[in-house]
């Protein structure tokens, strides 16, 4: 009460507001405009724009003041960044909040993953927030590293941290209506939270069932028709520029004065490179803008919308009690970041973190457990073999069926038709199990790739030419605890550690990009062509993605939600 006592005498006038901000043109998300006023800030929060007095001035002529972007999807996983760093380049180019959906490390390393995440993520002035996994597994197609049952999910729900239920990949399982499916959504209606959906290419009766189980938004949209049948069913869409997911051109027409309060623009999966290079929210801005988007708009769709949809009272404006989290750009075509305060204090100068790291936490263990002795072989059969085909600039893939490549009665990668071997390696329990089989789409001509990284489930994925590379790469991940790898010939080329559950990094994100530079530069000189070759890999084991992916059981038709055999003789 003391509090609210004192931001009152200062927004009266009685006492100085802390700060002063003058000279910039402040945006409005309620009008849709701009206004050359002076804002003032007090205990972290904002006063309005009334004059009063003020210790501090904080001049920022010529520059636009917005409110602090608020991130609505992403895995910071995905990052490849232990959350301190991830904080630091998120802060730095404008995001001050974001909400993560952590069902990566809780499939490696259940509840202990979560408190991890959430104790690094207290530590930073970014305003980190949580959704629950709800599918951990995320289908019973592989072995995972743990498993959230209802009763746990619901313990999690009662935390302050988390808003919701993450992404309900299982939509195969609401539409079914499968008990545990279900009790994971009754849990949530109980403390009245938002549930994320994900539900790619539903459309119909099976779409609207799905909606009226509870799931109130969308990021899987890949066309304007989807999208647009998803917004009249009702959710809320998540429009996402990601590393590898880019559906911002194609729904950027979706983007109109009527229905803008129900979209927002995220980045669900975004490497430390990118955002280096390239930014977070701010770069999606830009390119928003660019494909006609006005700013006005855009810029509502990283502040308020997220807001408004998460229940996020106090920020996604610039309003008499907002929590102060503000970000100066110098134009609304590029959104270059100059200032930006988090709870009313500067924590980012031109591009640049300002604010101290903290000593980190200890992870839980979690090494690699792979056999000694490996066997990639194939040994042929009758009829066409199954193949992943990679649709680049989506995680969508195609389910081909083509002639195999025969040597000595078992069936070998064949580059010249880049058609590579595939191996879904099971590394958290020890129990040996692997399924091999074939992609297309790398283009390599030589060598392997290998990862820990491997949606949902994140067991060891490799892919390449021959299966000397694809063990050397298994060894040398083994002996990491985790990461990524380019093989040639025996030679580790280039590497990236994740010891962090096989996830995360330890080392400062510039390192980190530049390694992850370094692996794309090798698996190009193998004749790679994927721009992102990892990200691409790490997706070919969701099996709630279309068309067919790979576990450590097989492959799966995510069509039929079932394991098929890797010949076919259709």
């Amino acid at each position: 009460m003391k509090k609210l006592e004192k931001l009152i005498a200062c927004a009266c006038g009685r006492e100085p507001a802390d700060y002063r901000l003058t000279g910039a043109r402040i945006f409005d998300v309620f009008t849709g405009q701009f206004y050359e006023e002076d804002l003032y800030l007090a205990g972290g929060v904002i006063l309005g724009r009334a004059p009063r007095p003020a210790r501090k001035t904080l001049d920022l002529s010529g520059l636009y003041l917005l409110p602090g972007f608020i991130e609505a999807h992403v895995h910071l996983e995905s990052s490849y960044l232990n959350p301190q760093e991830f904080a630091r380049l998120l802060i730095s180019r404008g995001t001050t909040t974001a909400v993560c959906d952590p069902h990566e490390i809780a499939n490696v390393l259940g509840l202990e993953g979560l408190e991890y995440l959430l104790c690094e993520g207290q530590k930073t002035p970014l305003s980190l927030y949580f959704m629950v996994p709800s599918c951990v597994p995320a289908a019973p197609f592989g072995t995972p590293g743990a498993v959230l049952s209802a009763e746990e999910v619901g313990a999690f729900l009662k935390r302050r941290a988390f808003l919701g239920l993450g992404e309900v990949m299982n939509f195969p399982g609401v539409i079914k209506a499968e008990k545990e499916v279900l009790e994971k959504l009754k849990a949530v209606r109980l403390f009245e939270k938002i549930i994320d959906g994900h539900a790619p290419l539903l459309s119909g009766r099976e779409l609207e069932a799905y909606r009226l189980a509870g799931p109130a938004s969308e990021h899987e949209a890949v066309s304007l028709e989807e999208a647009e049948e998803k917004l009249r069913a009702g959710f809320h869409i998540l429009i996402r520029r990601g590393t590898v997911a880019n559906n911002l051109k194609a729904l950027a027409p979706l983007i109109r004065p009527e229905n803008f309060p129900f979209i927002s623009l995220v980045s669900d999966d975004v490497s430390a490179e990118e955002l280096l290079k390239k930014g977070h929210l701010n770069r999606i801005l830009r390119e928003a803008v660019a494909l006609g988007v006005p700013p006005e708009t855009a810029i509502r769709l990283v502040t308020i919308t997220p807001a408004l949809y998460f229940g996020l009272r106090d920020r996604g404006g610039i309003f008499p009690g907002a929590r102060a989290d503000l970000v100066a750009v110098t134009d609304l075509k590029t959104f270059t970041v100059k200032l930006v305060l988090a709870g009313g204090e500067v924590v980012a100068r031109d591009g640049e973190a300002v604010f101290p790291k903290r000593s980190p936490s200890s992870p839980p263990p979690h090494p690699v457990l792979i056999p000694e002795e490996l066997d990639f072989s194939v040994s042929k059969a009758p009829g066409k073999i199954r193949v992943i085909g990679i649709r680049p600039g989506e995680i969508i893939t195609e389910h081909l069926l083509l002639e195999p490549k025969i040597e000595k009665d078992g069936v070998v990668a064949d580059p010249e038709r880049d058609l590579l071997k595939i191996v879904c390696l099971e590394r958290h329990h020890g129990t040996g199990r692997l399924a091999v089989g074939f992609v297309k789409g790398f283009g390599l001509k030589e060598g392997a790739l290998g990862s820990t990284v491997a949606h949902d489930s994140h067991q060891m994925l490799l892919v390449g030419v021959n299966d000397e590379d694809l063990k050397q790469a298994a060894r040398r991940l083994k002996e990491l605890g985790g990461g990524l790898v380019v093989v040639n010939r025996g030679e580790v080329l280039a590497e990236l550690p994740l010891p962090i559950g096989g996830l995360l990094a330890e080392l400062p994100a510039e390192e980190v990009a530049q390694r992850l530079a370094k692996l794309k530069e090798a698996a190009c000189r193998l004749g790679g062509v994927l721009p992102n070759p990892f990200m691409s890999l790490s997706f070919l084991a969701l099996p709630v993605i279309p068309a067919l992916k790979i576990t450590d059981q097989g492959l799966v038709d995510v069509n039929r939600f079932e394991l098929v055999p890797l010949f076919s003789e259709v």
